[in-house]
């Protein structure tokens, strides 16, 4: 298939600059993925889509407020790090803007004095190796000065950063959110565990490469980047029980349903297992896990709607887009849900 074949004319107007408020507000469309039949709900109503004996798998990733804004000694120069990934020691692979300020050597200062970092290395593209220096811990040095690395077509100003964040989030290392997940309340977690519905947990880290474009027009041809992922015992233990029992395993998110077929993949059973991903899910796919689906909607020409035409169906992908651009759903991270039943 074409990348092409996965694109969608969307208004910028639906693209969502913003959380609903509640978080269980947001519109939730349902797709019937084997009549392609569409319903319009609020996500609150995914309680009534749930049945007992279901269970729900969660990513419980925290994203790391990790765009950070300092000066270079000797300059005062100001200049931005963006953390990607964590090589170990206090060594993170960083992209720096603007880049020429970020020689091997070069050293900042970030947070008046509570943060430093010197550059090591530039790497292949452009990155920079940075090694940190901080007294007391890292990552609370990154909850006082750092900022949400919101994605590039969110313009608006996040005034209240938990927002970015899941309610049940835990693993810090992400570097976007598992946006389906932030349409779930504690409360409505409860409601859903009442009703006989079991959750799970899995660990996906998002990188910044879920929104690199495609950019092979033959989909077969692009090479997904790499992403750390955790499934824990109790969850394996919970997904293989519900199977067993004729219940449904529903992931929440693209990065779930990532998480749990490249264990069923790769390892040919759901056991306790951690990792590297790269897998490329596109129509063709044969799932071997998941049953049905609550996610977002995506970018157009993404591997993300690829993935959702994969378990959908092309053709009843292409067609519930359409509607929720006639209907006027609010579109990407801060958008709204649907669940592909």
């Amino acid at each position: 298939m074409k990348k092409s074949d996965f694109f969608y004319d969307l208004p910028e107007e639906l693209i969502a600059q913003h959380p609903v408020e509640p978080r269980d507000h947001s519109r939730l469309m349902t797709v019937n993925r084997n009549t392609g039949e569409i319903d319009h709900k609020h996500f609150y109503d995914i309680l009534d889509e749930l049945r007992q004996g279901d269970c729900l798998i969660l990513n419980n990733t925290r994203v790391l407020p990790a765009r950070i804004y300092g000066i270079k000694e000797g300059t005062g120069a100001r200049v931005e790090f963006l953390l990607l990934n964590n090589k170990g020691d206090d060594v993170w692979e960083t992209i720096t803007g603007p880049g020429k300020r970020a020689k091997p050597g070069s050293k900042f200062v970030f947070g008046d004095g509570i943060l430093k970092a010197e550059i090591l290395d530039v790497l292949e593209g452009g990155n920079r190796l940075a090694k940190f220096y901080y007294e007391v811990n890292f990552y609370n040095c990154l909850e006082k000065i750092g900022q949400m690395p919101l994605p590039p077509y969110i313009t608006e100003k996040l005034e209240n950063q938990e927002r970015y964040q899941t309610v049940y989030s835990k693993e810090i290392g992400s570097a976007a959110a598992p946006t389906a997940g932030l349409h779930f309340t504690q409360e409505l977690m409860d409601k859903i565990k009442a009703k006989g519905v079991n959750i799970g947990y899995v660990t996906l880290h998002v990188g910044l490469g879920t929104f690199r474009p495609v950019k092979a027009d033959d989909i077969t041809q692009h090479h997904m980047h790499s992403e750390h992922y955790w499934l824990p015992e109790e969850t394996a233990e919970l997904i293989n029980r519900t199977k067993a029992n004729g219940g449904r395993v529903i992931g929440v998110g693209t990065t779930s349903c990532r998480t749990l077929e490249s264990v069923a993949t790769f390892e040919g059973e759901i056991k306790e297992c951690e990792g590297w991903t790269d897998i490329f899910i596109y129509p063709g796919y044969k799932f071997k896990c998941i049953d049905a689906l609550i996610t977002n909607f995506h970018l157009p020409e993404s591997t993300l709607i690829m993935l959702v035409s994969a378990f959908c169906g092309y053709e009843n992908t292409m067609n519930f887009y359409k509607k929720a651009v006639e209907e006027k759903y609010r579109f990407f991270s801060f958008g709204d849900a649907v669940f592909l039943r």
